[in-house]
């Protein structure tokens, strides 16, 4: 029997977290893992009592046409990096993994070079989360050295994207 590699292991179950997210444009989940142990899990949607997206049935962003990676302050969800590590405790996420997976609401096809936003980055930078690994395929992912964010500040060039 072949067994599935450690990291598509957690991202199969980020995936689905995912479908608990309420984001009528993408659906992310965040899974934060230390010494192969879940510390924490997030996925996208709107803060705790407020009304979702998906049950108000119109995306204000959309609506906008807004670009993806820009404009977040008019978005309802909170991410679900920023979910995962609000659920966890600091000193277990110093030199930990988070896992991520994006997926296209309207498609379901994974979202093409899927990476944490520039606010998102912050929290994980200041969360202590050593590497974060992101899903590009059902089988194939990259990992990012969350060092590499720090060394190389995206938010000098003024660009939010993702």
């Amino acid at each position: 029997m072949e067994r599935r590699d450690k990291n598509n292991y957690y991202l199969d179950i980020a995936e689905t977290i995912l479908e608990r997210g309420t984001c009528l444009r993408r659906n992310y989940a965040a899974i934060i893992v230390k010494n192969d142990e879940i510390i924490s899990t997030g996925y996208s949607g709107a803060p705790r009592g407020r009304k979702n997206c998906s049950d108000l049935g119109f995306c204000k962003r959309d609506e906008l046409n807004v670009p993806r990676g820009t404009r977040y302050e008019i978005c309802r969800s909170v991410h679900a990096e920023q979910n995962a590590i609000i659920s966890a405790r600091r000193q277990d996420m110093l030199s930990a993994s988070m896992y991520l997976v994006g997926r296209e609401q309207k498609t379901g096809e994974y979202i093409q070079n899927a990476s944490a936003c520039s606010l998102c980055k912050r929290f994980i930078i200041n969360s202590g989360i050593e590497k974060v690994i992101v899903r590009d395929t059902k089988d194939n992912y990259r990992i990012i050295d969350v060092n590499e964010w720090i060394e190389n500040d995206d938010s000098l060039e003024g660009n939010g994207g993702y």
